[in-house]
């Protein structure tokens, strides 16, 4: 059932529930928006959780969607970040080294998607005055996610509502599968964006460690100065199996060695709550 199907409910009421996308950055959540426009929906609200520690690449893409999301009359791409109690921002870069850990993924769980991506998204829209208005009014909010129709276990297996959100698929909804993304991206004119993720993201491959080592050094020396800087016991690195420290140094034998037996999805959170709530 597409999103207008779910919200039908809302239609004899004054107030139209407030649409918000959380916006990650990358082909997926782009392309949601490019669907949008060329369905004549306009959403209320586009959020995009800041690490600090987003790819050079993302940060240069959301400059270049915001003049896209100008030019359709789209409201423009609100950035959030982690604060700490009294307000100082703090990236999920400064807690690693601060705390001698590595970001939570590392270790198989998703504590840094939570801290850094959920929270300032819930945060923005707890104090955002349609949302307000629509909980006091007993309406829920429209929440568009952007699984495509590849990920049919992700949307099979994801909520449909809770006390404050009605969630949406509209790429599955659209039976739009990842080329299809890719085309509305070329479509709307835009350029295609690249992997988003943290430049120290521990779900990374070995072909895109070594990317970053040769691009961009010295993000490769940050990542490297907070795996040294980490107490670790139950991994060995960002790698989990293997550090990026030593990763430059191996040769093709110990490459294929460490090879892993599937790629580990960074689990990033992409704006639906986990399937454990």
């Amino acid at each position: 059932m597409g999103w207008r199907g779910r919200t039908y409910r809302y239609t004899l009421l004054s107030m139209k529930p407030p649409v918000i996308v959380a916006y990650g950055g990358g082909t997926n959540s782009t392309a949601l928006l490019v669907g949008m426009y060329e369905q004549g929906e306009r959403p209320d609200l586009i959020l995009f959780a800041d690490t600090g520690g987003e790819r050079p690449e993302t940060y240069a893409y959301l400059d270049v969607l915001d003049g896209w999301l100008a030019k359709v009359g789209f409201p423009p791409l609100i950035r959030v970040r982690y604060a700490r109690k009294d307000g100082t921002v703090e990236t999920l870069e400064d807690r690693s080294l601060n705390t001698k850990s590595l970001p939570s993924i590392a270790y198989g769980y998703k504590a840094c998607s939570e801290k850094f991506k959920r929270r300032p998204q819930d945060k923005f829209v707890n104090h955002w005055a349609p949302a307000k208005a629509a909980w006091a009014a007993g309406i829920r909010c429209v929440k568009m996610i952007g699984y495509d129709a590849d990920e049919e276990r992700r949307v099979k297996n994801a909520p449909v509502e809770d006390n404050k959100y009605i969630y949406c698929y509209p790429l599955y909804g659209w039976d739009w599968d990842r080329n299809d993304c890719i085309a509305a991206i070329d479509r709307a004119g835009l350029p295609r964006p690249g992997k988003s993720a943290c430049f120290f993201c521990p779900s990374s491959k070995k072909a895109e460690v070594l990317d970053l080592q040769r691009r961009y050094p010295h993000l490769y020396a940050r990542a490297c100065a907070m795996e040294a800087n980490a107490q670790l016991d139950t991994v060995k690195g960002l790698g989990r199996r293997w550090s990026w420290r030593d990763l430059p140094q191996l040769d093709v034998a110990d490459l294929c060695r460490l090879a892993d037996p599937e790629e580990v999805p960074c689990g990033c959170y992409d704006g639906a709550p986990s399937e454990s709530e």
